[in-house]
């Protein structure tokens, strides 16, 4: 299938982390084609320029795949919340590239900070992965973001921006000049607060990452950012509001709040209407 191409298209996802046994996964999937077909003339013109991600844990991923392949309608790209960055060998209890590529992964969530926090996971190791990734044709979703809580504008969003410099550059100097890329901006004191972080923050730290020689360097189109710290409803249409250029936040990466089907429904049409 062919990957996004300019100009930068608008992305919406979700993730599952771990709260979803089997069956809430399928039932959840059913549930959102049921809203897509009953929604389809609207879904077919929102997917003209808005793509939409589904991640489930990995051992629900290939019975998604099949669910999604099930609808006539433009397709939910299915996604991995990890992979190892070789494609095989003695690596007990990893999970290949190359096979989520074979079972129809489309892209894949890397660098999160529950992983860097929890299992120790560096810079490198994401950029290894998004390598991995992008070499078996899947898009590198690598969360990225500061882990300071800013102080006061406007130095703050210069500091955030300056700490996820080496996050972004490591990701940039190990895949292709010209893969896709989504980063993931996710302020770490952000996940899982109350409220995200101020659509003026989130805006300006997105425009100072997009300035980076090595995203300028890049094909127009290839490099996109979503947010998604605390991400919900209303959201994106305060991002677009803050924005001047066009040059900030292309989307929204979803948690818990998207865990009922009818509100993710509700977030992509906000995306695609802002």
């Amino acid at each position: 299938m062919p990957f996004p191409s300019p100009p930068r298209r608008r992305i919406v996802g979700v993730s599952t982390k771990m709260y979803f046994s089997a069956a809430r996964t399928r039932q959840y999937v059913n549930e959102l084609l049921a809203i897509t077909a009953s929604h389809a003339d609207e879904y077919r013109a929102i997917a003209e320029s808005v793509d939409v991600f589904i991640i489930p844990d990995h051992l629900t991923l290939a019975s998604v795949v099949q669910q999604l392949d099930t609808s006539p309608l433009p397709k939910i790209l299915p996604g991995a919340q990890d992979t190892f960055y070789e494609d095989a060998g003695a690596y007990t209890g990893e999970v290949s590239p190359s096979v989520l590529a074979e079972i129809g992964c489309r892209i894949v969530e890397l660098g999160h900070a529950e992983r860097r926090r929890i299992f120790g996971e560096t810079d490198d190791d994401a950029a290894r992965k998004a390598a991995a990734a992008a070499r078996n044709g899947m898009i590198p979703l690598v969360c990225i973001g500061e882990r300071t809580k800013p102080a006061e504008p406007p130095a703050a969003v210069a500091a955030a921006a300056q700490e996820c410099r080496s996050q972004v550059e490591s990701v940039m100097a190990a895949v292709p000049r010209d893969a896709p890329v989504v980063l993931a901006y996710e302020p770490v004191w952000a996940i899982g607060a109350a409220e995200p972080a101020s659509a003026a923050h989130v805006v300006g730290v997105t425009r100072h990452i997009r300035q980076f020689e090595c995203l300028r360097a890049r094909p127009e189109g290839s490099t996109r950012i979503l947010y998604g710290g605390s991400a919900g409803p209303g959201l994106f249409a305060k991002l677009a509001a803050s924005e001047t250029d066009g040059g900030g936040v292309d989307g929204l990466f979803l948690g818990r709040f998207a865990h009922d089907p009818q509100q993710f429904w509700k977030t992509i049409q906000e995306i695609a209407a802002a």
